[in-house]
């Protein structure tokens, strides 16, 4: 079992359909309310340990119903919760998502989420000595990101960096990457190259990116620079929500297998994930995900 720290947020997700969206200061009658356990840290953590990974979440939480709900949520999927902070005086993360008909409105609160300091990361000196892979994510103060991928290369340890939502990225953590993993749009941003090609784009840092594609899979430049592309697999897609999530928590448990095979797990896990309902009820365990590449085979 690969052992996997995650850098990341914890939120719940609070889920209105609605008809159609109110009218300021109208007050709609909504059709189905449901709460999701969210935040890209979260949701990585919990598809890399339904894939067979030991992983451990450096989060913060509030001390709320919210953030004992998800705490217990976590340790039921079997993360390990030990270094998730719990702030006193700030409430645990939200996203309220407004849906309706195939579009959605999100207002995110980052609460607790924004409490994640660098010297949580710093406590978790130990576990990330022995991890096998450092994953994070932007949901999370910058310098706590690169707190943890300075920690990473002080124990040269593969640091994989998934920079959404996106901003531009210092020289100091691009250079502390072992891989980044952004959409075309997330790219140009990270690099501050809003203008240049995809080709371009994807050679800036030979072997450490891989970009994700929706629909058409990956493209990533090797070690030799030479470009490349793994298909998606085709799927009937419910509900894409944690698609990006579980692609990268399936990159960070595989990595040892090498990048070309890492992202053909990653798209493979990513397609089964959109075939349920939820970021997290999507997730596929390690036996559906060999199941199903069995049957493509």
């Amino acid at each position: 079992m690969p052992k996997i720290v995650v850098v990341g947020s914890i939120n719940m997700d609070l889920v209105v359909l609605t008809p159609r969206y109110p009218g300021l200061g109208e007050t709609l009658t909504g059709e189905r309310f449901a709460n999701f356990a969210g935040g890209k840290g979260a949701n990585q953590a919990v598809a890399a340990a339904r894939l067979g990974a030991d992983v451990t979440l450096i989060g913060c939480v509030g001390n709320d119903a919210f953030g004992r709900e998800l705490s217990a949520r976590l340790l039921a999927e079997k993360v390990d919760t030990t270094w998730i902070d719990i702030a006193d005086d700030v409430a645990t993360g939200v996203a309220v998502i407004t849906v309706a008909g195939h579009d959605n409105a999100i207002v995110v609160v980052p609460g607790a989420n924004h409490r994640l300091r660098p010297e949580h990361v710093a406590a978790a000196e130990r576990v990330i000595r022995d991890a096998d892979v450092v994953l994070s994510q932007l949901e999370v103060p910058m310098d706590t990101v690169l707190a943890a991928a300075r920690m990473a290369r002080k124990y040269d340890k593969p640091f994989i960096l998934n920079p959404a939502p996106a901003q531009p990225l210092d020289t100091e953590l691009l250079d502390c990457l072992t891989l980044i993993t952004p959409n075309e749009f997330e790219l140009a941003r990270s690099l501050g190259r809003e203008q240049a090609d995809l080709a371009e784009l994807l050679t800036r840092l030979p072997g450490r990116v891989i970009m994700t594609r929706g629909v058409d899979g990956a493209s990533y430049c090797d070690a030799a620079g030479q470009l490349r592309h793994q298909p998606s697999f085709k799927v009937d897609a419910v509900d894409s929500t944690g698609a990006g999530d579980t692609f990268n928590a399936a990159l960070a448990t595989f990595w040892h297998l090498g990048i070309g095979e890492a992202a053909r797990r990653a798209c493979a896990a990513s397609a089964l994930s959109v075939t349920r309902l939820g970021a997290q009820g999507g997730m596929p365990t390690l036996a559906e995900l060999d199941q199903f590449l069995a049957s493509r085979s």
